[in-house]
């Protein structure tokens, strides 16, 4: 027996193969290439084609979003360019209403300077009117004094003059 299997051993070759071997082998090979194909080849395409098509979405979803992302990035640049002449506007108003209010505050203060000085011009003319005024009551007084004393020394000496005096004494106590 073990003479025969080395013999029939010796006598294979697979560069000429029987007949018999040969067709064996076709059937065997192609039966298994149809249930690898049914249940291995067919599965491996599916994941293959899901993966392309995956694929294929992912760079459509990344070309979508670089062009959104444009789209954004130039909104952005919009929006700065409107927040920077929105930021100069409210400056330049700003600036305009700061030096509306200096110069009103400029106005202001020379009306005020001008009634200050106005004030101050009839306070003089009122004390200079009251200074004359009492300047002038005491030259009066004065004079009605010194007037006095010259006309008592004159009507000491003179009888006549002291019964006109009292005369008009008399008739200013009655009117």
């Amino acid at each position: 027996m073990n003479l025969l299997f080395i013999i029939s051993w010796i006598e294979f070759s697979p560069i000429k193969p029987e007949v018999g071997l040969l067709f064996w082998s076709t059937v065997v090979f192609s039966i298994f290439w149809l249930v690898i194909g049914k249940l291995a080849f067919k599965p491996i395409i599916k994941a293959l084609n899901d993966r392309s098509n995956t694929i294929q979405e992912s760079l459509d979803a990344a070309n979508r979003a670089k062009e959104e992302m444009k789209n954004l990035q130039s909104e952005n640049e919009r929006i700065m360019s409107e927040a920077r002449e929105e930021k100069m506007r409210i400056i330049k108003e700003a600036k305009d209403a700061a030096n509306s209010i200096v110069n009103d505050a400029k106005d202001k203060a020379k009306e005020e300077a001008q009634r200050i000085t106005i004030n101050a011009k009839n306070e003089i003319e009122n004390a200079k009117m009251a200074a004359l005024v009492d300047v002038k009551n005491q030259v009066g007084t004065m004079a009605t004094d010194i007037a006095e004393k010259i006309i008592r020394r004159n009507l000491a000496n003179d009888a006549s003059h002291q019964e006109y005096v009292k005369k008009l004494v008399d008739e200013v106590k009655m009117n």
